[in-house]
């Protein structure tokens, strides 16, 4: 999908905001986050663990338990509003139009159903349909994922799948009513390296079939340098820098993503140490004034104790007073 593209978003999120009211302070996890997603788009979101960028994820499709809830911004699927909405009214989207995969599914899976009753009632959540008719939609799914002999899978339980095997089910229940957009938090982080690859190439076949919408959350540059159109850098529960993923990896301007890649380990010469961002993530409930990444910053003045914009046009911005590689 072309980032220049002047079609409607499917997805617009503006200054979303989801706080978590604790005794020790409001917890600004996502804290004015706007970003847009094309149709057919893959959409990688990365930071640091305690960036925000699951709650991102989870806001999207209103899965925040108390004491969390959003407080502002907007988030429109093809022009419809979902912040806000009854929740019964929500149900109707969720898993229908929007759905998700979550990082553990031995977490999310029922372990007393075997994997087909779970999809049966899955798909019985948006849809009438036979249990044959239901079944045959399961088998079909798993082995679009890659399982072999999915009609005979379907009468196991979680636990006689391997870790692998686990996901792909995940993703073919996020499958079953072909959304428009799949999220997915972090799917491939506790597989092995061989999984992890089958898995992403099934992503970028399913997106280039269906045209199904990813957005893809990680930690992991490798992982989403190899998958996503358009990256988004998260720190702080703010975007920091978004644009191209070869162009943010190629060129980042933000120090935190250039940090973040700097200690990747495929970046240090052998027999180098590996470098690293200096410091730890802040506590969301106690931000520091400005740019929140200032404390662990090289480039820091006293100018970033002031609240730096996001600078750019739609193709590519940052949020930093200093930017890497932009005269001063």
């Amino acid at each position: 999908m072309n980032a220049l593209s002047n079609a409607e978003p499917l997805l617009h999120v503006h200054e979303l905001q989801t706080h978590f009211f604790t005794r020790a302070g409001v917890v600004k996890a996502v804290d004015g986050v706007s970003f847009s997603l094309q149709r057919g788009q893959v959409l990688g979101l990365v930071g640091e663990s305690g960036s925000g960028k699951t709650v991102t994820g989870f806001s999207l499709l209103g899965l925040i338990d108390a004491p969390g809830r959003i407080v502002g911004g907007s988030v429109r699927l093809a022009g419809v509003e979902l912040v806000g909405i009854p929740e019964a009214k929500l149900r109707q989207v969720r898993g229908k139009r929007i759905s998700m995969v979550f990082q553990d599914p031995m977490m999310t899976l029922n372990p007393v159903l075997t994997v087909g009753r779970q999809m049966e009632l899955a798909l019985g959540a948006h849809r009438q349909m036979s249990r044959k008719a239901a079944r045959a939609r399961s088998a079909e799914l798993l082995t679009r994922v890659g399982l072999a002999d999915a009609d005979k899978r379907l009468d196991d339980y979680p636990h006689q799948f391997s870790g692998g095997m686990r996901q792909r089910v995940a993703i073919a229940i996020a499958l079953l009513h072909e959304p428009e957009i799949i999220v997915c938090d972090e799917p491939t982080t506790a597989l092995d390296v061989s999984i992890q690859a089958q898995i992403l190439r099934e992503m970028r076949l399913l997106v280039r079939e269906s045209g199904t919408s990813l957005i893809w959350i990680s930690h992991d540059l490798a992982t989403v340098s190899s998958l996503a159109d358009r990256l988004l850098v998260m720190y702080a529960g703010r975007i920091v820098e978004e644009g191209p993923t070869a162009t943010v990896l190629r060129d980042p301007r933000h120090p935190y993503t250039k940090g973040l890649l700097d200690s990747l380990p495929a970046m240090a010469r052998p027999g180098e140490e590996l470098r690293q961002i200096t410091g730890g993530a802040p506590s969301l409930s106690s931000l520091p004034p400005g740019c929140a990444f200032a404390p662990r910053c090289e480039r820091a003045t006293a100018i970033c104790e002031t609240m730096p914009s996001l600078e750019g046009d739609a193709v590519r911005r940052f949020r930093c007073h200093h930017p890497v590689g932009v005269d001063a």
